[in-house]
């Protein structure tokens, strides 16, 4: 039991770590999106994934682009955090799977605070893992 809490532990501290390395954070003040003159909303437009070059391997490594919509309020006046991210991360299965049946329903929230509620959505993975782990591992054990 404690080597699989371990290995789950390095494995997400891992992804963190990664995550923080290849993405740099990005300081932006919350703010609302624009209206333009016909009163539509205007969002940015996405910018182009970040390119890594890791000349020892002669590879290239793709990031994700700047999400922006970060620090962006949501029609409600609200930007998710760590705690929302926690609870995104744990109900993404269940949101994976009706997002093919709706396409209203999204996995990931893009109005969110950035690398705090990355973490969070990660944790909230984590768990679902974490505790699908111990229930496969307790059924095992008693056959």
């Amino acid at each position: 039991m404690t080597k699989k809490i371990f290995i789950s532990f390095f494995l997400l501290m891992s992804i963190i770590l990664g995550m923080t390395i290849i993405n740099p954070s990005i300081n932006v003040i919350a703010q609302t999106n624009r209206l333009d003159s016909h009163n539509q909303v205007v969002t940015p437009t996405p910018a182009p994934a970040g390119q890594i070059d890791v000349p020892a391997f002669k590879l290239q490594l793709y990031s994700p682009g700047i999400n922006p919509l970060m620090n962006t309020t949501d029609e409600f006046n609200r930007i998710s955090g760590f705690l929302p991210g926690i609870w995104h991360g744990a109900i993404s299965p269940v949101t994976l799977v009706l997002s093919f049946i709706n396409s209203n329903i999204q996995m990931y929230e893009v109005h969110n605070d950035g690398v705090p509620y990355n973490l969070g959505f990660l944790i909230g993975v984590a768990i679902v893992f974490f505790v699908l782990g111990i229930f496969s591992g307790s059924r095992r054990r008693r056959l």
